[in-house]
């Protein structure tokens, strides 16, 4: 069985009050709401990473992640965090290459391979992304993107340390634009992930590998992307900041 999530990605919102607040929001929702064996997690800014992870010690089915880290281990790369830094706080969890992380900080397939090997050695789970922006959607070569990405970002990898991995696709040209993939455009990429997945590791490890789908996905469209087969939760940015709206999406998988 393939392991539901749905993760919050509070991105450079919130300052440390704010966000304490917002998860011991969340923490009492999931105690009192959440029926199903669904992970919850939260990635938030490092400033808040410490507490939280504290906070989620109290509730089982909640963790917390880091929004990036640096691929080296130490060293004078003044304002980075390194994957131990991040695991000795608390963390569990660590998105690796999204989108705005390709697009604004020029992080390559290359610079993100590395840093997916740092997050496995420090025992994290890496969320790794990938997705195609609107350009190429457009163009038709949304699939040779894609699998370009997973190739060399993440296929280097033995079977039994990609098995440790989450994936999350996210068309870039839904993200903060309040356009989404419908169901059928976002199964259609999620059944061809699992597809690339089973031709380099085979069937089992593709069955049992959870692809999330991050795009604009809030209460109202959860339902409808979560029942797709090849859909396993979601990476959620905007709604992730709102309790209810976030707790409401994580109910998806109650029923």
């Amino acid at each position: 069985m393939r392991k539901n999530i749905v993760a919050g990605n509070w991105k450079m919102n919130l300052n440390f009050e704010e966000g304490v607040s917002l998860f011991s929001e969340i923490v009492n929702m999931v105690k009192d709401e959440v029926i199903g064996k669904q992970e919850v997690v939260v990635c938030s800014p490092f400033i808040h990473l410490n507490t939280i992870g504290k906070l989620a010690e109290t509730v089982g089915n909640v963790a917390v992640g880091a929004q990036n880290i640096y691929q080296a281990e130490s060293g004078a790369y003044t304002g980075e965090i390194s994957a131990s830094q991040v695991k000795s706080v608390g963390a569990n969890y660590v998105i690796l290459g999204h989108s705005e992380r390709r697009a604004y900080f020029g992080e390559t397939d290359a610079i993100l391979a590395e840093k997916v090997n740092v997050t496995l050695k420090h025992s994290l789970t890496p969320i790794f992304c990938i997705g195609e922006t609107k350009e190429e959607r457009e163009s038709g070569r949304f699939f040779d993107v894609i699998k370009t990405q997973l190739e060399n970002g993440i296929f280097h990898l033995e079977a039994a340390e990609f098995a440790k991995v989450v994936l999350a696709y996210e068309p870039v040209w839904a993200i903060g634009t309040g356009l989404t993939a419908s169901p059928e455009q976002a199964q259609e990429v999620h059944a061809f992930i699992r597809e690339v997945v089973a031709a380099k590791y085979g069937e089992e490890v593709a069955e049992s590998t959870t692809i999330l789908y991050g795009g604009s996905c809030n209460p109202s469209n959860a339902q409808t992307l979560f029942s797709q087969k090849d859909i396993d939760g979601g990476l959620i940015g905007g709604a992730s900041l709102k309790s209810r709206d976030f707790l409401e999406i994580v109910k998806v998988f109650n029923a």
